[in-house]
């Protein structure tokens, strides 16, 4: 039986996540919040994601379109900045959900941060920069913008065992790499990878470092290694969905906190 098509789940989810309000298109959020990831980022977590990964530490925003409250991408701004100040923070971010499902409240987002000393950084699975260049060609104009593609698993078959999404959809997270480099974004520098890696072993991991070198030979070498954090919601997720974790993480001491 195949898995899901992330692509049809955007077109749902982005119904639900998304409206247009007086030619501005908002987005639901959940909450705001510092914390200590990257050095310091001011964060806005979205509702709304086009996978549905086992192991997911926001799957009760990130499954449902129903959560939250709409913000316009001016007052999205806003928050992030007013964080970012009171604590000196260089980054901010969205998390949470897919930041790139209602592209055109990101791009304005970015428009505002654009005029700023900030960088954000984009937080993605790349599905949709890797179905659509134009996406690329949008976020590429961007100077205050920086790219993590966040893989999930190492090859076709643990991308579909961890995100329910069919096995297909995984090439897209590295065309997404190879869109951006198209557009002239330097890698390990503008863009880079992320891989969740508590669900694959040595050989897996040396393919995956292997196809990255394929697009670019730096991309195997600015990795962002990411593993379970083991928070009590994650634990029954995991439960849920029979999956164990090879390597993960107590939550205790992970540096992050709410506003």
């Amino acid at each position: 039986m195949p898995g899901l098509d992330p692509f049809k789940l955007t077109g749902i989810v982005e119904k639900q996540v998304t409206r247009w309000r007086n030619g501005v298109l908002e987005r639901r959020y959940y909450r705001f919040r510092g914390g200590r990831w990257y050095g310091g980022i001011a964060t806005g977590d979205v509702v709304g994601c086009n996978l549905r990964c086992k192991f997911c530490w926001s799957w009760r925003y990130s499954y449902y379109g129903d959560k939250g409250w709409f913000e316009t991408p001016e007052s999205a701004f806003n928050k992030l900045v007013s964080i970012a100040s009171k604590y000196k923070y260089r980054y901010l971010r969205l998390s949470g959900g897919e930041p790139t499902i209602g592209l055109d409240h990101l791009v304005k987002l970015l428009e505002y941060i654009e005029e700023t000393n900030y960088y954000f950084i984009l937080e993605t699975n790349g599905l949709l920069l890797g179905k659509n260049i134009d996406y690329t060609k949008t976020l590429s104009r961007f100077h205050r913008l920086i790219i993590r593609v966040s893989f999930k698993g190492c090859t076709p078959r643990e991308f579909e065992l961890l995100t329910g999404a069919d096995a297909s959809f995984y090439e897209y997270q590295f065309k997404a790499l190879e869109n951006l480099y198209s557009q002239g974004l330097k890698p390990c520098e503008d863009f880079y990878p992320a891989v969740m890696l508590s669900f694959s072993n040595e050989e897996t991991y040396a393919l995956f470092k292997k196809r990255l070198a394929s697009i670019h030979p730096a991309l195997s070498e600015c990795i962002d290694e990411e593993y379970v954090i083991l928070y009590p919601h994650v634990k029954d997720l995991l439960r849920r969905n029979k999956l164990v974790p090879r390597i993960a993480y107590d939550p205790s001491g992970i540096p992050d906190f709410m506003i």
